[in-house]
């Protein structure tokens, strides 16, 4: 079955399909009538893919080992991936392959086609699932998830949210409220595909009618759903990305309690016998700081072992126009990165760093690594999964301290900033004088990123302290979200410019670019294979393709996966 624009998640096609010139069910289709299929519907909803490895290779959290190691000629692990960080149209990839623009687009708006048959099966059961008792949690659920799933969207393959009036002008995404019940709908109309500012008001309003509802006793296992502090989290990133402060502090608060430092991740008691210990404690879903936890099918582990885009140092270089360059030591502001009131690295990170054969090829944290699922153990072969952690209560705090900040409450958010350094096992205090040092202007300053605020729509432009403040602050979210792809919202939200290096496999030249606070390519363009079925490409200049929509195939999963889309078979490591 192809359809012009979205595939459709297989198990709402499968399942969920109606017949209404048939007395009943004409095979085994199961319909949605019980609070329990809700609940269990609601569960495939969230997906299993993640845009963290493109945005990552997009951001200024990796360089190119071919560059900043004499001598290196590696290829990337693929395509796609040197085509990412080039900030080319990524197009160098099989439909099912992981971690690809094509597998976000599918799963995140698949998960959105099973919230809307989960809602409107609801309304089939109650005339106001809001207020039904059995039905409201579920209800509140779908809608936040619903809103969460646009969001990610929105913030991937368009621009980023400026103000009212000139993201009024910034195409969106379609934002879909309705189940699919006809094949090759337009979404490209304005019936779906909506500006920045409108997607943001439908996402807000979806997030208000779900939060209140949300109820963490409806969950077994409430860190793999949209329990309520992983709601409320969401709500703080979302008003902080409107600039919406005061509500920023508002969910934020209500997210971490009245005590931020006994919601923050306890390093001194993670197991560090092995590293599947130390990934297991930091993945756990009983701990507090893990508010919501994405299982998914992604293979950024297995690109950092290939040693071409790396967390590593970085190096003096010159390019094949002879100009010299300085590349930025991504290692020595993240991992390994001295701070305002700590030397050496993170008293946290002692211990739990690794290195794929020799340092100079990069350094990873522990909570990159892969779990592996066998489907064969003699032979070796399985599926490749990471956890991720869409939504954590340091986040969330670095969410209220940003807020705090602009609102003129400096020692507020320092102190919040001071919350974050103690739970890294940093045991001095946090002063404005010492964060005045380490991230001073004066010159060049590796701590310190090339901010574009008022271009990016900010009514109120930080000076003074609070810049440095706000320096400090950034540097606290690339360190804390490293792998999770956040950081790439920060660029794109500040405007902070980019510079990429690189050298192809098979050549010796190294090639220069820079990605300033108005460039197009900060919009991840559309998968190649939605722009072939017709739909306008994100990034502007883009036109739609004439294509029959071959590129849209549904998928017959395999036992080992539950959703739709084939997932690559690999060895084990």
């Amino acid at each position: 079955m192809k359809l012009k624009y979205f595939t459709l998640a297989a198990l709402a096609l499968a399942t969920f399909a109606s017949c209404d010139k048939l007395d009943e069910v004409p095979d085994n289709r199961t319909e949605i009538d019980s609070v329990e299929k809700v609940q269990l519907l609601l569960a495939t909803a969230y997906p299993n893919s993640t845009p963290a490895r493109i945005c990552e290779l997009s951001g200024d959290n990796y360089v190119d080992d071919n560059v900043v190691v004499p001598a290196t000629h590696n290829a990337a692990y693929e395509l796609f991936d040197e085509e990412t960080y080039k900030w080319e149209d990524i197009k160098n990839y099989s439909i099912g392959a992981d971690d690809t623009p094509y597998q976000v687009w599918e799963a995140y708006y698949g998960g959105i086609s099973v919230c809307n048959h989960a809602i409107a099966a609801m309304k089939e059961m109650s005339e106001d699932p809001a207020n039904d008792l059995q039905l409201s949690a579920y209800w509140g659920e779908a809608h936040v998830l619903r809103a969460y799933l646009h969001f990610v969207l929105v913030n991937v393959f368009a621009e980023s949210y400026k103000t009212d009036a000139a993201s009024a002008a910034d195409r969106g995404i379609p934002y879909v409220t309705e189940p699919e019940t006809t094949v090759q709908v337009d979404y490209s109309t304005s019936e779906f595909c909506k500006n920045v500012t409108e997607t943001y008001k439908l996402i807000e309003k979806d997030l208000l009618e779900g939060i209140d509802l949300i109820k963490n006793e409806a969950y077994k296992v409430p860190a793999y759903h949209f329990n309520k502090n992983a709601a409320n989290a969401f709500a703080a990133r979302f008003y902080l990305y409107k600039r919406d402060y005061s509500k920023v502090i508002e969910y934020a608060n209500a997210a971490l309690g009245s005590n931020p430092s006994s919601m923050l991740r306890k390093w001194n008691a993670i197991n560090q016998n092995t590293i599947n210990s130390r990934l297991n404690d930091f993945n756990d879903e009983k701990a507090n700081c893990n508010f919501l936890i994405q299982s998914t099918y992604s293979l950024q582990d297995r690109m950092l072992s290939a040693c071409r885009f790396a967390s590593n140092n970085g190096a003096t270089i010159t390019d094949c126009d002879g100009n010299t360059w300085n590349v930025p030591n991504v290692l020595g502001v993240t991992m390994t990165s001295s701070g305002p009131n700590w030397s050496g690295q993170l008293p946290c990170y002692d211990g739990n760093l690794f290195i794929w054969g020799e340092q100079k090829l990069g350094v990873w944290l522990f909570r990159v690594y892969e779990y592996f699922e066998y489907t064969d153990k003699i032979a070796g072969i399985g599926f490749v999964h990471m956890l991720y952690q869409p939504f954590t209560a340091e986040e969330t705090l670095l969410c209220r301290a940003e807020a705090k900040l602009y609102l003129g409450d400096r020692n507020g958010a320092i102190q919040d900033l001071e919350y974050w350094t103690g739970s890294k096992l940093v045991k001095d205090p946090l002063t404005i004088a010492n964060i005045r040092k380490k991230y001073s202007r004066s010159s060049e300053n590796d701590w310190v990123s090339d901010l574009h605020p008022a271009e990016m729509g900010f009514e109120k432009v930080l000076t003074g302290d609070d810049a440095s403040v706000l320096d400090c602050l950034l540097h606290f979210r690339r360190i804390e979200t490293l792998y999770e792809g956040l950081r790439w919202y920060d660029i794109k939200r500040y405007g902070i410019t980019v510079r990429h290096h690189y050298r192809d496999a098979n050549e010796d030249d190294i090639h220069t670019d820079s990605l300033t606070w108005n460039d197009p390519r900060r919009v991840l363009q559309l998968p190649n294979n939605v722009i072939e079925a017709g739909f306008p490409g994100s990034r502007p200049g883009s036109s739609a393709g004439g294509g029959s929509g071959s590129g849209y195939q549904t998928h017959t999963p395999e036992p080992q996966r539950p959703l739709a889309g084939n997932p690559t078979k690999f060895e084990n490591k």
